[in-house]
């Protein structure tokens, strides 16, 4: 499936946990991963996703915030030094500092208490496809990343599949595609009986 460049898109991918110091008010976790995962699952089977291993070369995180659910307040930010993105083996790593703001801190007593659980991020996909092989849709190349979130309820294939293709639309699009091949399957298969069939 084509990208689409200037689209902002979204995934939740991996746990958010405290560390467990509570002076420094600090929490880290992967808002991506290298692992190829199931982006959705329908009646045709699993669909995955990849985010490639140099995917991060060359992005812009120059400003990236923390906020919860992707929208409001910010309570972590690249510029004034209480977020930190890494880009490791295993995928993009973030560690904020909660203890600027008193709402910050207490978003640090929500994920201690595990009440949040789950992060996500926002970003733009420079180079991309859908390969009908694997049935994988493969991320090359990130070219901004806009925000990590601690989310409430997670975007994630296995929860709510909806609320992914409102944000972003590639599901709907994977499934097209899909449905359209079959379709293309299905249609040789009847030639191919009709014209097969004897008739005496």
């Amino acid at each position: 499936m084509p990208y689409k460049p200037n689209e902002r898109v979204y995934r939740a991918m991996a746990l958010l946990e405290p560390i467990e110091d509570a002076a420094q008010f600090r929490v880290r976790g992967y808002a991506s991963t290298f692992d190829r995962y199931v982006l959705f699952e329908d009646e045709d089977g699993p669909v995955y996703e990849q985010i490639m291993p140099d995917a991060f070369q060359g992005c812009d995180m120059s400003d990236v915030i923390l906020q919860f659910d992707h929208m409001g307040r910010v309570y972590a930010r690249t510029t004034n030094g209480t977020l930190w993105l890494t880009v490791d083996d295993h995928g993009l790593l973030i560690e904020a500092d909660l203890s600027q703001t008193s709402l910050a801190r207490q978003l640090w007593e929500d994920i201690r208490a595990r009440m949040i659980t789950r992060m996500s991020f926002c970003f733009i996909i420079a180079d991309g496809g859908y390969d009908q092989g694997t049935n994988t849709n493969i991320i090359r190349r990130i070219s901004k990343v806009f925000d990590v979130s601690a989310v409430s309820i997670p975007a994630n294939p296995g929860t709510d599949i909806e609320a992914r293709c409102a944000w972003d639309g590639e599901i709907a699009g994977i499934r097209a595609e899909r449905r359209g091949k079959i379709r293309r399957i299905k249609t040789r298969i009847k030639i191919d009986l009709l014209g097969g069939k004897t008739h005496g």
